[in-house]
């Protein structure tokens, strides 16, 4: 759940005269990347790095904001988002979908943690005084809606990489004020094995978009570049202990979270 505190669902009993204002972006300033779908691809890989993290059996495309532990370098000392394009993941939050017991319906869920979520009437009310959802809930039912649509497809293009064995570890290197460090813990397309898949294969790819996908992931991790020229613009470094800085030579990389 990331930076989720406290989602409970959301209802006319409980939050009538409640609000939300997102103002800013600092929930996530200490998360170093987030989950990505597939549709998201086209407009996140001219700025992120795109990769694939584990997650569970399965594996999930994630765009890198950071190269260190609990620091996002898209976030603004003021909170401010400094890229063109956020993530749906993040542009959801407060809001997320909780499963039923019988994985067929879904709640929609309100972090109460959220700084924005208030009883002063900031933002946007969650209900109308004759107690139906405001307007304002109805968009976001309609964004959380696709974004489970968005995310099954995506789920259907991993278990394709899994199935076609294109994924390979990587680690990212880099200097820092002298110190050198790596960041690890995600895979990325072999670039070998996709170009010696057969041609009904990759013909099958072409056909669905997904060798467009692969091209756009593979083009994305240019991006690294631009995530290290961040570092001693954006934010001042981590202060980390002495046996932290040893966890990240390139022997024992920073892993994404």
């Amino acid at each position: 759940m990331m930076f989720y505190e406290n989602a409970v669902p959301v209802g006319s009993g409980r939050h009538l005269g409640c609000s939300v204002e997102v103002r800013d972006y600092a929930f996530c300033r200490k998360v170093n990347s987030v989950p990505l779908t597939v549709v998201e691809f086209r407009s996140a890989a001219g700025e992120f790095p795109i990769v694939f993290v584990q997650a569970g059996a399965s594996v999930r495309p994630a765009v890198v904001l950071g190269l260190r532990h609990e620091e996002n370098l898209l976030v603004a000392n003021d909170g401010q988002w400094l890229g063109r394009y956020i993530p749906a993941f993040v542009r959801r939050y407060p809001f997320v979908f909780s499963t039923q017991a019988d994985g067929e319906r879904f709640v929609l869920c309100v972090d109460e943690a959220f700084h924005g979520f208030n009883r002063e009437g900031r933002g946007e009310p969650l209900f109308a005084p004759d107690l139906q959802p405001s307007p304002y809930v109805g968009r976001v039912l309609r964004f959380l809606q696709e974004y489970r649509v968005q995310f099954l497809r995506t789920q259907a293009f991993c278990d394709r990489l899994r199935d076609l064995d294109l994924l390979e570890p990587m680690q990212a290197r880099f200097g820092l004020e002298g110190a050198k460090f790596a960041l690890g813990g995600f895979s990325v397309v072999s670039q070998a094995k996709l170009k010696a898949l057969p041609a009904d294969t990759l013909a099958a790819l072409a056909a669905s978009d997904e060798l467009e996908l692969l091209y756009l992931h593979l083009h994305s991790l240019r991006s690294f570049a631009a995530l290290r020229e961040r570092l001693p613009l954006v934010l001042p470094p981590l202060e980390e202990p002495a046996g932290e800085r040893a966890k990240e030579a390139p022997g024992q990389p920073v892993t994404l979270h």
